[in-house]
This record gives C-alpha cells, structure tokens and sequence, in this order.
C-alpha cells in the first residue's frame, strides 16, 4: 500500500509574540456563555429540528442559566423564522436572556433579520463574513479591501435598521470568519472598521467574536491569537472578546481555557459539542471543568442526566459514553485497582456537606451533577475484590469481612471469564447467593433452637438434613455457635476450627434481616468463609457455619 505524500501539507505558523502573558495566568471567573445549540448545532443535523423540538431545547437552556442563546438564522428559512416568531408570541423570552441571530452581512437577509426581531426587548445581531485567504480566493474571488467594505456594509445597515425597532435594545456583534485563518492584521483591521460604524463605548458595547472555525494547529497557537488581538484592538474597554471554537484537532476545549486566559470575556459553544464536522465547543465539559477547580461557572448541570436526556431525543445525536463528565461510563471504574481505590477513597470521605472531594480517579462527585453511585464500580473480568465488595455493600448492604473480599472476587471474576461480558450487579449477588447462601449439600439446617443453662453453658437441638438423610443432633457449648459445632461432630464435623466470627443487620425494622459471616480452617488448612441469613441472628450464625463446613469439603 502505497503511503500517502507528507508533502501535501503544511505546518501553520506561530505568533511572534516573545512577552506573552496567558501562560502565566488563570481562570479567575466564569466568562458570557452563549448557547449556539439551536443554530450552529442545528445546522449540523442529519435532520434539524422542528419548531417544537427547538422550543423544548430553548427552555433547557434557560433552565441551565445561559444569559445569551443563539436561536437561529431566522433569513435563512421559514421554520428559523417561525421558531424566533413563536418565542416573542409566547413570551417565552425571560427578561434576563438575550437572543442572538446569525446573519451574513447582505442587505435582504439583515432586513428579514429585522422583521423577526419585532417585539423582542434585547438581541444580539450577530453579523459575519468569512475573511481568510482561501476563502478570499477560492470561494469569493475579492480583494482585502472588498471583504473588510463588506462587513462595513452589514454594520451600516444593521445600525440604520435600529431605529425601525424603538423597543428593542440591539446589540452588535461581528465574526471575522475563520479567524484562525486569516491574518492577524486583517482581522483587525475589519474589526477596527466595523467598530469605526457602531461606535461602542464601555457603556454599550458590541462583541467581536474571533472564531477558530476550523481547528488548524495547538490551543497555544490560537491563544497566542486571542492575546495578540486584546493587545491591538484600539477599543478594548467597549468591546468584549468572544469564542467560537471548534474542534477539528480534537482541542477545542483546551483552546477555550487557553483563549480564556488569554483574555476573552465570552465563550460560545454547544452541549456535548455538537455541530459540523467533529462539533462546537462542549460547553458542559468547559464549565464543569471550572467547578472541579472551585469556581462557579453560572451554568446549572446538577441534573445532567435529564439535559442530556432532551438533547438526545431532540438532536437524535448519542453523547458518546466516554464524554467527559455526560458520558455512560466516565463514573465507571472497571479495574480491579481502581475499584479498590475509589471504594476506600468513599469510605473515608467525611460526610459533611461540602467537605472536600478526595475520591482517587474521580474528579467530580458525580452526585453533583444529578447522577447516582451505581454506574461507579462495573464489574469484568479485569474488576478486582474491592469493586465487588462496593457493589455489594452499597448495592444490597453486605458489609463483608475484608479477608472474604478476595474469595468472592475469584468467584465472579470466573463468571467475567466464563461469559466474556460484564457482570450487574444482580449478577454479583447472585454470585454470592450461590456461592454462599445457597450452598445445602452435603450439609443443611432445617430446625434450630437453643437454650443458655447457665452464665457458661448453652444447650441446642438441630435437625440437619446430612447426605439427604434427616438427623436430629444435641450439643453443648459456651454459646449457640459452639453448642452447634459440638452438635455436628456427631455425625463427623468436629476436624475444623473456627477462626473468625462477625454479622450486621441488613435492614431496619422488627423483620429484619441479619448476616452472619464465619471463616474456618480445614483438616488440610484450607481456610474459606460461610455466610448465613435470617431475621433470626443466632440461627444466620448457624447458617453461616452450615455455609462453611459445606464450602470447606469442595475445598
């Protein structure tokens, strides 16, 4: 196979930009989110969605906290329109949220723009062209001079326009496109021009958003970019910086941060990142990222599960299960080392609210964003005792002995094996049901009762079913286990010792479960455990030893 020509491509360049700043700083504050989900995710849809469906998703939004949301490119076709019309009709427009339209910069499509907006109180007039060289040449065969007259063009209008709406607060925005790919003294020098048209000041601003609509190279370049532009932009105190990347080179959240510290003031993007190509922004991985550094991002997602549930259904897109913090699985440790981290890390978390998240492997407490433990610890055939004793202390309430955590390891983990899939955990207890509870051959209890003689002496009655035969026994002891133990070496039990005894109610309430758990030693030495239940402890106690003798013969 022939290997393609390296020589097709090229690397872009940097800045010179020796004295840059944003390495040196942080993320103080969480910047203007602006949700595009309903324009440039919709766009990007195999089948974009209905007015209800764009209705439905808007309210989320809202629900979320964004102040600002792009509801659509209402010149661009009837349902945009409509979508933005039913809004207004509704009232479904809270006062604190501003919408943002889309527009290219041509005349009969910034007028249709207008005609959408009529009863809107604030908006973002959102005006573009595209400005970078290829496209310069490729697509529009113009000049510099005659792309920057362009967006001056779409500027001046929209400012003529304003008065036809005396009750709406318009603000400007302004994309040189493909920013990342256009020269730096360029962009400016068309954001300086359309700034020359609006004339902001700090107490009206307009926003010029400098958008890496194609990911060319590292999230250090188009940092480098954004700082150059915040330096050079003659009226930065009336304007602010805005975001727009996307995620061709699979870095888009990291040129976010980095644009941020860059010095940004807005961020737009979409939920779980969807839009052309490899998608937008994930918005939800950018502010997330901020509240596992202590830092309030303005965006609710303590209930991500149901914001992902009506991003599903409305954008009939999956949200991969290993995306960051939305994913099926990015709560799921399925290593054996892992597991028991994380099960002691739980265990010795202070349970205060609001006492420090320490959980090894876990970034964020899961909780937090609506989700539950349960998806934490899965079980396979690279899963270890530590995630099988979590699964079954907090799935079912059996807190086992730390020495039987290994024994009940080795059994589900030759199911893992012998199924070549996971294991629920239904299927861990059933596991131990099995290997434990279950376990009536050769040995079962049928009756037990026993009475204490004296501060010393305690007598009890079995009636055990032995190799299938029914016997009834008698012993004596220093309590009921013991007066057991003396009952069973009538019939051959008596070459074992017990080593350790332990049980714990499983519920509450007067019918009440209790386990107990008793570890023996063999004639050979082998050691295993038994396991009882019953809402009666001291015959769970004799259940357990029932359970062991029978184990330790399979030994």
């Amino acid at each position: 196979m022939q290997k393609p020509p390296i020589s097709k491509y090229r690397p872009y360049p940097v800045i010179d930009l020796p004295d840059r700043q944003w390495p040196s700083r942080t993320i103080d504050k969480a910047p203007t989110w602006c949700s595009v989900d309903l324009r440039d995710g919709n766009q990007a849809l195999a089948i974009p969605m209905n007015v209800e469906e764009k209705v439905e998703l808007f309210k989320v939004l809202v629900g979320i906290g964004f102040k600002e949301i792009e509801v659509g490119f209402p010149s661009a076709s009837e349902t945009e329109f409509a979508f933005l019309r039913r809004l207004v009709s509704d009232n479904l427009i809270p006062d604190d949220v501003t919408i943002q339209v889309l527009v290219q910069c041509r005349e009969h499509l910034i007028r249709r723009t207008f005609e959408s907006l009529e009863g809107v109180k604030r908006a973002i007039v959102h005006i573009y062209n595209s400005t970078n060289p290829l496209q310069r040449r490729v697509v529009f065969g113009s000049s510099k001079e005659e792309i920057r007259d362009i967006a001056v063009a779409g500027a001046k209008l929209v400012k003529e326009l304003v008065p036809t709406l005396p009750d709406t607060e318009i603000v400007l925005q302004y994309s040189p496109e493909s920013y990342s790919d256009t020269e730096l003294e360029f962009s400016l020098e068309c954001c300086e021009a359309v700034c020359d048209v609006w004339e902001p000041t700090p107490e009206k601003k307009m926003i010029l958003n400098l958008p890496a609509t194609v990911e060319l190279f590292t999230p250090n370049v188009h940092a480098d970019q954004i700082e150059w532009f915040c330096r050079n932009i003659s009226r930065r105190d009336s304007v602010v910086i805005s975001l727009h990347t996307h995620n061709d080179r699979g870095t888009g959240v990291a040129a976010t941060e980095l644009g941020l510290m860059a010095g940004a003031d807005r961020v737009e993007g979409t939920l779980f990142g969807n839009g052309e190509r490899t998608g937008n922004l994930d918005i939800v991985i950018v502010a997330l990222n901020m509240y596992t550094q202590g830092l309030d991002p303005q965006l609710d997602f303590s209930n991500l599960n149901d914001v992902r549930e009506v991003y599903e259904r409305v954008t009939k897109m999956d949200v991969h299960p290993r995306s960051p913090y939305g994913g099926d699985l990015v709560f799921t440790a399925f290593s054996g080392s892992h597991q028991d981290a994380i099960k002691k890390g739980f265990a010795q978390m202070p349970e205060e609210e609001g006492a420090l998240w320490q959980v090894p492997y876990m970034t964020i407490d899961p909780k937090d964003l609506g989700r539950n433990y349960r998806a934490i610890i899965r079980i396979n055939s690279q899963s270890g005792k530590g995630g099988v004793a979590y699964i079954m202390e907090k799935e079912y309430g059996f807190n086992m002995p730390k020495e039987m955590h290994k024994e009940l390891g080795k059994v589900v983990n030759a199911m893992a094996d012998q199924t070549g899939d996971e294991i629920t955990p239904e299927g861990v207890y059933e596991c131990f049901q099995n290997e434990y509870i279950k376990v009536r051959e050769p040995l079962d209890v049928i009756e037990w009762r026993s009475e204490r003689l004296n501060d010393e002496t305690v007598e009890g009655w079995a009636v055990v079913r032995h190799n299938g035969e029914e016997k009834n026994l008698r012993g004596v002891g220093n309590g009921p286990i013991a007066a057991f133990v003396d009952a069973v070496a009538g019939i051959g039990y008596s070459d074992f010792e017990l080593l350790s005894y332990s049980e714990h109610s499983l519920s509450k309430g007067a019918r009440s479960e209790a386990v107990s758990y008793i570890e023996l030693k063999g004639p050979t030495g082998a050691k295993c455990f038994g396991a009882g239940i019953d809402t009666n402890i001291s015959l769970a106690s004799i259940r357990g030893v029932v359970s062991a003798l029978n184990r330790l013969v399979k030994a």
